[in-house]
């Protein structure tokens, strides 16, 4: 197959190095930026272009689209119109995702948005865990999500990329981000309601906390604290149950099961050393199915419900005060 990856930036160039490492070759790329475009014929050495039109003249079998969220349903439009198999990055922006949804729904084409931490290996122990009834009925969980934003991209300002923006602040994209797999783990959302404001002094308008409540349809209730404040990166929490406790942590790379019938802990580390490999497995599960040789696992009609969930969070909850 031959791939264009739309939007060369930090995105745009890690999905050059996983269809690298799945051993695709024919790779092109297009951004506007023409240091973006520079940098990555230096890293890469695939062509690229200043157009997408230019782009699409080369005849690629597949779009990655690597923009910015709110660039995302453009792009995956325009895909479908010359009938392209299409993965995106993470949404956080609906722009009539319902009209896509409609748009591919008997086209024949891939739509694949993207996943990512169902494919994490500590996610994935996790859900083992859960399947196999280690602690019983799942009961409550507390989950913290945390990284300073500056420290997300350090040579670039917060202001000069979407994240800095208020339809897509950092926070509020990982929202979404987790609940994709958080759903995938317990199931539909009931009730969600979130606060959300600011405690930082960078200089943009976005709220950089969500505390998020949640009701799932299983019966099991979680909380979930996202932000972009923390100072040391954070993506851990414990699920607790009359049974046991399950709890997790991603940059550890660790998963510990507590089981009371025994009062014995287990431990199970989920370190891996392929670089990247769960980006690697989510576009190769899409490039899979684009080449009709399996079912993606995870849709545009699920993630337009994700995003309606956050939506709801929003709603239902309100803005937290500053108490300065």
């Amino acid at each position: 197959m031959k791939f264009l990856i739309i939007g060369l930036g930090s995105m745009g160039k890690r999905r050059i190095r996983n269809l690298t490492a799945m051993g695709e070759t024919d790779i092109v790329g297009f951004d506007p930026r023409e240091d973006r475009r520079a940098e990555t014929v230096e890293k890469h050495g695939i062509p690229t272009f200043a157009t997408v039109e230019e782009g699409l003249a080369t005849g690629p079998d597949a779009l990655v689209i690597s923009t910015p969220p709110d660039a995302h349903m453009r792009y995956a439009r325009l895909a479908v119109e010359r009938d392209l198999h299409f993965f995106t990055e993470a949404s956080v922006v609906d722009e009539d995702m319902q009209g896509l949804v409609d748009q591919l729904e008997g086209s024949g084409l891939v739509g694949a948005p993207s996943c990512t931490l169902r494919f994490f290996p500590v996610i994935k122990r996790f859900k083992q865990l859960l399947d196999d009834q280690a602690i019983g009925k799942p009961g409550a969980f507390t989950y913290h999500c945390g990284e300073y934003l500056p420290d997300w991209h350090p040579y670039e300002e917060v202001s000069e990329y979407y994240v800095g923006k208020v339809e897509t602040g950092a926070a509020r994209e990982i929202v979404p981000f987790e609940l994709v797999w958080l759903t995938w783990l317990f199931g539909p959302v009931r009730n969600i309601t979130a606060l959300k404001g600011k405690r930082t002094d960078l200089p943009i308008d976005i709220d950089d906390v969500y505390q998020v409540i949640m009701e799932f349809e299983s019966g099991v209730l979680g909380h979930m604290m996202i932000d972009v404040v923390a100072r040391k990166y954070y993506r851990e929490g414990r699920l607790v149950s009359e049974q046991g406790i399950i709890e997790w942590d991603c940059p550890g790379n660790l998963v510990r099961l507590y089981r009371a019938e025994d009062d014995s802990w287990q431990e199970f580390d989920e370190s891996c050393d392929v670089p990247e490999s769960f980006y690697v497995e989510e576009l190769g599960a899409f490039v899979k199915a684009a080449k009709g040789e399996g079912a993606y696992p995870y849709s545009f009609a699920e993630d337009l419900r994700i995003l309606r969930w956050l939506y709801e969070a929003e709603a239902n909850g309100g803005a937290i005060q500053d108490g300065s």
